[in-house]
């Protein structure tokens, strides 16, 4: 059963600062940080969510999962090129995969992935996308082709979006800006729990 609130973060620190808050499910996405800096980060994020019984997924770093024994990574497609497939599933480690169009969905399928992501489905602030907004429709579609797979959508969400966004037929929505921007993200994240429990 896929947790329906799927935080992302940027730094460990925000981790401590917010799993505690009820988060079940987060993403530790670092960019631009020496390796010994992401690593630290890793483990720490590792260590911390076993304490709160939330489930820990690193971005991109799939060996340093390997090596730091963290059960769950998120891949882009770039990453996907490059990855251990193989040496995943003999570590029992579970992965979640981008995708952006049809192409990508039936690649990303083939490795029978814990859950696809499919972003963004509104326009979003934090990154520039090559891919334009994908809409409600193709959310749908997607889910259609994933079947029983898990969709997480990803982009531009808001809790006020939140039901067409599970209509559509999302699983989980995963935020980013969202509480990354909010000037009180403890707050915002228990309304985002809470919008997502009902």
């Amino acid at each position: 059963m896929m947790e329906r609130f799927y935080l992302i973060v940027s730094h460990v620190d925000r981790i401590e600062l917010l799993v505690p808050h009820g988060v079940k499910l987060v993403q530790l996405r670092l960019k631009d940080l020496p390796l010994a800096e992401v690593k630290r980060q890793i483990a720490r994020a590792r260590d911390f969510c076993a304490v709160h019984g939330a489930q820990l997924v690193v971005n991109d770093y799939w060996e340093l999962a390997l090596d730091l024994r963290c059960t769950f990574v998120h891949l882009g497609q770039e990453d996907m090129e490059t990855a251990d497939f193989k040496a995943l599933n003999r570590a029992g480690i579970r992965y979640g995969l981008s995708t952006h169009d049809e192409a990508e969905l039936d690649r990303a399928l083939s490795h029978d992935p814990a859950y696809v992501a499919l972003g963004p489905v509104y326009p979003t602030l934090l990154k520039q996308m090559k891919w334009a907004p994908q809409g409600l429709d193709r959310l749908q579609k997607w889910k259609q082709i994933a079947g029983q797979t898990p969709l997480v959508a990803i982009g531009g969400l808001t809790p006020e979006r939140l039901p067409d966004v599970f209509a559509a037929g999302a699983d989980s929505a995963a935020v980013v800006t969202d509480i990354q921007t909010a000037p009180h993200p403890e707050a915002r994240t228990a309304e985002w729990l809470k919008a997502c429990a009902t």
